[in-house]
């Protein structure tokens, strides 16, 4: 029988806790053929100590490698197979995700297949899965050991001395240290009951996700929850930052990252529009000057990454070394007109309106909708998309200006830079951000 400890419901998702803590989520589409199961695990990069970075990543992959009931990770991924599944995982700087497309019919065969994964791995075959991992870390690093990812390089920038400021993946000399002691000890200290959410989106029924997990699940013994670093608010620079990394390639990939608050702050409505405003298709901000109307650059887009207690919108780009002046000059003429100019009545319906029908467009992938309601659960900040749609219409130019000011500032500003570029131009560049905003 299912032992619920509390239960809520709205028009869009059911959540339930089981009486060991585990909670389900579930997503009824009757509409559609297929379901989404998501299992969230609350732990990823900014839980590690230094010496075991890339640890959580590294447990990922080893809970593929077999179960109790799976012994070899063929066998698991057959048995996924035979229930329409095809599993996969990620690890990010907050938790990992394990996740499946499943038939309707297959729930409690999937409920079945995850905590065996999640609750009896075998963790075996260490050496073989790390050295598949130390050649997944090899794509981040040039012939001469450099780290030449943009994003791990202003990670260096925002957060220094911070777990986050670490690439997930971890480094060769840390991948190579973890040992199956470590992961065993990971393992229990992080994957249990009360740090998951079960989400299952699709053609399901609450009350049947509900007692297939409890079914699966039942025997999962509770843990205390750890709590992670939280990130430095000491005084930031007055001053932009960049990182500078020569590689023989034929372009120059480049990465302008401005540190912000985290997911809870009041003025998350207004970064979501100012990010759309800048990078939501060919009319965009940035498309359309950097691409359309300058001719420098094939391909850039911002992205806004909002966590518990920090953040951050990056722009990426890359450009021909000839251009590298005239595109850092443009990306940062742009913030500046944010910070100074309101966007107009036109521009912002016309963002606001297609960031209305992406959420209508969301109802019709149950990936989407597991990953809004587990993931949102997981880390306490479900926003339906009732309260998402209200925020959006809600949000002012006047808002937006005001927000872009506040944030958008010098010691903010971080910005990595990989390529063959000139001296000349370094110094142009950096010559550029010491006057950002200053008159």
């Amino acid at each position: 029988m299912v032992n619920v400890k509390n239960q809520a419901a709205s028009s869009e998702y059911h959540v339930s806790t089981l009486a060991n803590g585990l909670r389900v989520v579930t997503v009824e589409m009757p509409h559609l053929h297929s379901a989404e199961m998501m299992c969230y695990v609350g732990v990823g990069s900014r839980n590690e100590e230094e010496h075991l970075a890339g640890i959580s990543h590294f447990l990922e992959h080893m809970i593929f490698r077999g179960t109790a009931e799976y012994p070899t990770s063929l066998q698991l991924e057959q048995a996924f197979e035979a229930i329409g599944g095809a599993v996969n995982a990620s690890t990010d700087t907050e938790g990992t995700c394990y996740h499946s497309r499943l038939h309707p019919d297959c729930i409690a065969a999937g409920a079945s297949l995850f905590a065996s994964m999640l609750l009896r791995p075998r963790l075996t075959d260490v050496e073989v899965e790390r050295r598949i991992i130390l050649e997944e870390a090899l794509e981040d690093l040039n012939e001469r050991g450099e780290m030449i990812a943009p994003d791990n390089l202003t990670a260096q920038l925002l957060w220094p001395g911070h777990p986050l400021s670490r690439p997930t993946i971890g480094c060769r000399d840390t991948i190579s240290a973890i040992t199956p002691a470590d992961l065993r000890a990971y393992h229990r200290r992080y994957y249990h009951p009360g740090n998951t959410v079960i989400a299952v989106a699709g053609r399901v029924r609450h009350a049947s996700v509900l007692a297939a997990v409890d079914e699966a699940f039942a025997g999962w013994k509770a843990a205390d929850l750890l709590p992670c670093l939280p990130v430095s608010t000491a005084a930031e620079e007055n001053q932009p930052v960049s990182i500078w990394i020569k590689d023989s390639d034929s372009q120059i990939n480049l990465q302008l990252a401005f540190r912000l608050p985290g997911r809870h702050a009041r003025e998350v409505a207004s970064l979501r529009v100012l990010r759309a405003v800048l990078s939501w298709g060919g009319a965009s901000r940035l498309m359309l000057r950097l691409r359309e109307m300058k001719g420098l650059t094939y391909n850039v887009e911002a992205n806004l990454t909002l966590l518990d207690d920090c953040g951050c919108l990056t722009v990426d780009l890359a450009v021909a070394p000839d251009n590298l002046t005239a595109a850092v000059e443009e990306l940062l003429l742009i913030f500046e007109e944010l910070c100074q100019v309101p966007v107009g009545e036109e521009e912002l319906r016309r963002v606001v309106q297609s960031y209305l029908f992406a959420l209508d467009f969301s109802r019709d992938h149950t990936d989407d909708l597991a990953t809004r309601y587990g993931w949102g659960e997981l880390v306490g900040c479900v926003r339906t998309l009732a309260e998402d749609r209200r925020e959006m219409q809600s949000v002012q130019a006047a808002e937006l200006m005001e927000s872009a000011a506040a944030f958008f500032t010098p010691g903010a500003l971080k910005l990595a830079v990989v390529g063959p570029y000139r001296a000349r131009d370094r110094k142009a560049v950096e010559k550029m951000l010491s006057r950002y905003r200053r008159g």
